[in-house]
């Protein structure tokens, strides 16, 4: 079995080097699922020093996207984006293993 992968939309990619900016930070996006929210995971987004050994790198337009491997059991093969709309602007992730979402786009369940 292949081992499963991340995509970085341009738009993520440009949204987090615009913020590290902002905080004199690395362009490095941690993403990590939690339990809890209102279909029992919930994604939570950080900017991140470095990415740790055992994570999954991913690269675009010089932006980082790292993922623990616990997390990337439940998001493995989605892709990132940041979407702007009339509710308000997020990172999104878009993801096929998820069998529920909820409205705010926040949380999932598999």
């Amino acid at each position: 079995m292949d081992a499963p992968t991340m995509t970085l939309s341009p738009s993520a990619a440009a949204r987090v080097a615009t913020i590290a900016a902002k905080q004199g930070k690395p362009a490095i996006l941690r993403l990590s699922v939690e339990g809890g929210g209102c279909s029992g995971f919930q994604y939570k987004f950080g900017l991140a020093e470095a990415a740790e050994a055992d994570d999954l790198v991913v690269e675009r337009d010089g932006v980082t996207l790292v993922v623990d491997p616990v997390s990337l059991d439940l998001v493995g093969g989605s892709m990132v984006d940041y979407v702007e709309s009339l509710g308000g602007a997020a990172f999104k992730v878009e993801n096929p293993n998820a069998s529920a979402g909820c409205g705010c786009g926040s949380s999932f369940a598999v």
